[in-house]
């Protein structure tokens, strides 16, 4: 196959381009400049998409003698995924860059063009693995390294993106074993640390980020009685679940401390309240993408709404354009604009975008029902 193998400039994509040309195929590496402005070095492992990156990049692809190119991308980056970010924090909602990098990048922009010209896959260094179906279609499973399983963020795809995507680290027992093979093959970015945190903003300071790009929106802090604890500069800088910068003035009568509920932009208000009152029994998501047919009436699966997070039994069943979803065990922190992935098994059936959730304070101790009052719906 002519495989379109994208080089990030660190150790993963360098190893899975490496096993694309063992496998035989015929490899083209790119990297996508992502930065209208990439700064020169990074700093140890924040950033990505700088110079050294690109040239780090440009090395592994020369000594695995493959086809080299730069393909600018930054544009489409800049609107499908940044201003996406900040329009998503302004309208009260959590988002995952990387999830929409990976949906409207790597498998969309990259993929389309990658198709236009006559390639046949994408290989990324993502740890997923793609598997034949007993009915011969591609099928999107969990990697077999659950520390490093980037099943998660790929959830986004459709049927034939995955169908064109080639996971070559979706088998690797662990990242230190991907480490030494780059180092038996003499790769220069064997040891280069992995990138953290959201890429366009290195620093890692997202509420200053934000506050550079939608300004001072002055509101108010309140409990769940509308009293006034405290005000803020801005919504955007909250997520449902946060417990330290509330900017309270005075604790709770109980002593405990409060956390971020629910978050109001329309009104620049911030809910606070105890930890009981994060769980949640049920979401409501909405722009469900499949990569196999879409279930009929309720099924039991599995879901995950982080990166990062367990998966949980649960309920789900498309009503009309939207999922819903029981859960059989109760998640805290869930905030609009997440994502949450579907699985049976290790298989990945889809995911959709959180638009609401069902709070589990008052549905005694049957988990996934439909008892309790709602904790955010917009």
């Amino acid at each position: 196959m002519r495989v379109l193998a994208a080089m990030s400039g660190g150790v993963d994509s360098a190893v899975a381009a490496a096993r694309a040309v063992d496998a035989g195929h015929e490899v083209v590496g790119v990297h996508m400049a992502l930065n209208r402005n990439p700064g020169t070095l990074r700093t140890g492992s924040r950033g990505c998409c700088t110079i050294e990156d690109s040239l780090d990049a440009r090395r592994a692809a020369d000594l695995l003698g493959i086809p080299f190119y730069v393909w600018d991308l930054s544009d489409d980056f800049v609107e499908d995924v940044v201003e996406d970010f900040v329009a998503e924090y302004a309208a009260g909602r959590t988002p995952n860059p990387c999830v929409r990098c990976n949906e409207r990048i790597k498998f969309a922009a990259l993929l389309d063009k990658g198709i236009a010209l006559g390639f046949d896959a994408v290989a990324t260094g993502h740890y997923a693995r793609v598997l034949t179906g007993s009915d011969g279609t591609a099928e999107l499973h969990r990697a077999a390294d659950a520390a490093k399983d980037q099943s998660y963020v790929l959830a986004v795809l459709d049927a034939d993106q995955v169908a064109h995507a080639m996971f070559p680290l979706g088998d690797a027992p662990t990242k230190a074993q991907v480490r030494a093979e780059a180092e038996r093959r003499g790769l220069p970015v064997a040891h280069k640390p992995d990138s953290h945190d959201i890429c366009f903003i290195p620093d890692g300071d997202t509420r200053g980020f934000l506050a550079d790009k939608l300004g001072e929106v002055p509101g108010e802090v309140v409990d769940e009685d509308g009293q006034v604890l405290g005000t803020h500069s801005g919504t955007y800088g909250f997520t449902v679940g946060q417990r330290k910068g509330l900017g309270i003035s005075r604790p709770a009568p109980d002593g405990r401390p409060r956390y971020v509920l629910s978050i109001e932009p329309v009104r620049r208000t911030v809910t606070v309240g105890p930890a009981e009152r994060l769980a949640v029994a049920a979401l409501r998501a909405v722009d469900p993408v499949w990569n196999c047919p879409a279930p009929q009436g309720p099924v039991e699966v599995h879901v995950q709404v982080r990166a990062h997070g367990d998966p949980v039994p649960a309920v789900a069943e498309l009503r009309g354009p939207e999922l819903h979803v029981q859960l059989r065990t109760p998640l805290t922190g869930v905030a609009p604009g997440q994502t949450v992935a579907v699985y049976s098994g290790t298989r990945v059936l889809g995911s959709a975008t959180i638009a609401g959730t069902t709070s589990a304070a008052g549905a005694g101790t049957s988990a996934g029902t439909s008892a309790g009052t709602s904790v955010e719906t917009s």
